[in-house]
């Protein structure tokens, strides 16, 4: 017997541990190799396992939503194994993480959540009666409703008599089916980017003085000049003229002119950066991602288009690398594909500005004395007012509003 040992990919520097996701196969099944074995999410992505030699999975050692690090071994492959001889230690080994939170429960002292304990005492139920799924076993409502809905008998008559039922709620129960058909819960753990997105956001808003600053742009300009060239510029480079790519290139426009935009703050220092690496905030199925379009002010209007439609679906696939989120000195967040009007955008740190763009609306506006209808968009910029004064915060959306109404200037960078 040749065993081949699968271990966890190496992760990045900032990255301590990941979580293994669902295992594509069961231990006594055949593999291929570089077939896909297994997922695992750290806080930055969802990295893929690939079978490192063809065979049968023998025995699966760390099992779904286990807690892992760099280079651990969490399965063997037997190169000689003949499919359906699966190891006997491979059972244990996969039930292990499941079993795991169920004794950790076990040495808790309060084991029912809240309003699980409501509904124990209102059925006379104990907590043992009850199969826990909540965080380290604990028992939830939703728990409780199940077992009450299948069945479970009272436990009223074994009370220890030290207990103060006082103290337990006198109310009547709430009907099950009420409770389950009206009013459903459903707990689900964040993951770990969901929960890396809300320590990053959380940072933000704590150690940021964050101000937004707001305008409104005519983008009938950039309407006509994608109007135009449409048609020449698909057939030339295979991907439309979308809007980004005109925000993208206005962005780096202001940046330039006003350096405070693209720097951060690094303790008492403030680090101005000599290039132009821009976040483009994506929405993927696990949460909020930024890959960064590096050295944008080098990348033309097609380069830019195309870059953003390869990270929208890598997002939506969860294949984002780790170096194609890492950095970037400035984001944009374009909530106008969901309809937004207006947003005040939180600042990716160690970033000190962002950008949010919404939808383009035709509204009602004045010029030269007269009422008249534009597509008008509503441009937000957050800033660190530690390091950014609101004249540079101002100007520098002023400069992005005006290279989108004239985009030629983007041309002759005026």
């Amino acid at each position: 017997m040749a065993i081949v040992e699968v271990k966890v990919p190496q992760l990045s520097e900032s990255v301590a541990e990941a979580t293994m996701l669902t295992w594509k196969k069961k231990a006594g099944e055949a593999v291929a190799i570089d077939e896909i074995l297994i997922e695992i999410e750290t806080d930055k992505v969802v990295l893929e396992v690939p079978a490192p030699a063809a065979g049968v999975l023998a025995e699966i050692i760390q099992g779904d939503g286990a807690t892992v690090t760099a280079e651990q071994l969490i399965a063997k492959i037997d190169t000689e194994g003949k499919a359906g001889a699966a190891a006997p230690a491979a059972a244990p080994a996969a039930a292990a993480p499941v079993a795991a939170p169920a004794a950790a429960a076990a040495n808790k002292g309060d084991v029912a959540m809240p309003a699980a304990a409501k509904l124990l005492a209102d059925n006379n139920l104990s907590v043992s009666a009850v199969t826990g799924t909540g965080k380290d076993g604990r028992v939830t409502k939703g728990d409780v409703l199940a077992a009450v809905a299948g069945g479970v008998q009272s436990t009223a008559a074994v009370i220890p008599t030290g207990v103060p039922t006082k103290a337990l709620p006198q109310v009547a129960a709430p009907s099950s089916k009420l409770e389950l058909g009206d009013r459903p819960e459903q707990r689900v753990p964040m993951s770990r980017l969901r929960a890396r997105v809300a320590e990053r956001l959380l940072q933000s808003q704590s150690t940021n003085a964050i101000l937004t600053t707001f305008n409104e742009v005519n983008m009938a300009p950039v309407m006509e000049m994608r109007k135009k060239f449409q048609d020449a510029f698909s057939k030339e480079h295979g991907v439309k003229i979308g809007f980004m790519s005109f925000f993208v290139k206005a962005a780096v426009h202001a940046l330039k002119k006003f350096p405070v935009l693209n720097a951060s703050v690094d303790g008492n220092d403030i680090v101005y950066h000599g290039y132009f690496d821009i976040g483009i905030a994506v929405g993927s199925p696990r949460g909020l991602v930024v890959p960064i379009l590096r050295n944008a002010d080098q990348m033309s209007f097609a380069d830019i288009e195309k870059k953003i439609a390869e990270f929208g679906k890598k997002a939506q696939e969860g294949k984002l690398g780790m170096e194609e989120m890492t950095g970037g000195t400035f984001s944009i967040s374009n909530g106008g594909t969901f309809g937004s009007m207006l947003s005040t955008p939180i600042i990716n740190p160690p970033q000190s500005a962002i950008l949010g763009v919404h939808a383009t609306k035709d509204r009602a506006v004045v010029e030269n004395g007269q009422i008249v209808i534009r597509p008008m968009n509503y441009l937000a910029m957050s800033y660190d007012h530690r390091i950014i004064d609101g004249r540079e915060a101002v100007l520098g959306l002023v400069a992005m509003k005006e290279a989108l109404e004239d985009p030629s200037r983007l041309l002759f960078d005026i």
